[in-house]
């Protein structure tokens, strides 16, 4: 994979581990929601972390193949799972010559 560099994957790693510090060393009130508010941003955490790993497999796979992913940015971020879906059916299409 031509985009997954030492330095990115350091960088990526060292923002979840920082996001996960935050995450867990929050002071967490006696109220009866605090549980839900740590499940939540858990889920978000684990979700933003997948979306960037996803875009960046989608920039390794359009470099390979000499194709513009940026197109696919704002659909991505609007609705990730069906523009990953066209995306990979984009790719596999056979071009007529």
């Amino acid at each position: 994979m031509f985009v997954w560099s030492k330095k990115l994957v350091a960088v990526l790693l060292s923002v979840f581990v920082l996001l996960l510090g935050i995450f867990l060393l929050q002071d967490s009130s006696e109220s009866v929601s605090s549980l839900k508010i740590h499940t939540t941003q858990w889920i978000t955490l684990n979700y933003i972390g997948l979306l960037v790993w996803l875009f960046v497999w989608m920039i390794d796979q359009a470099r390979v193949r000499g194709k513009n992913v940026w197109l696919w940015l704002v659909p991505f971020l609007l609705a990730p799972l069906p523009t990953l879906m066209l995306f990979v059916l984009f790719l596999q299409r056979r071009l007529s010559s």
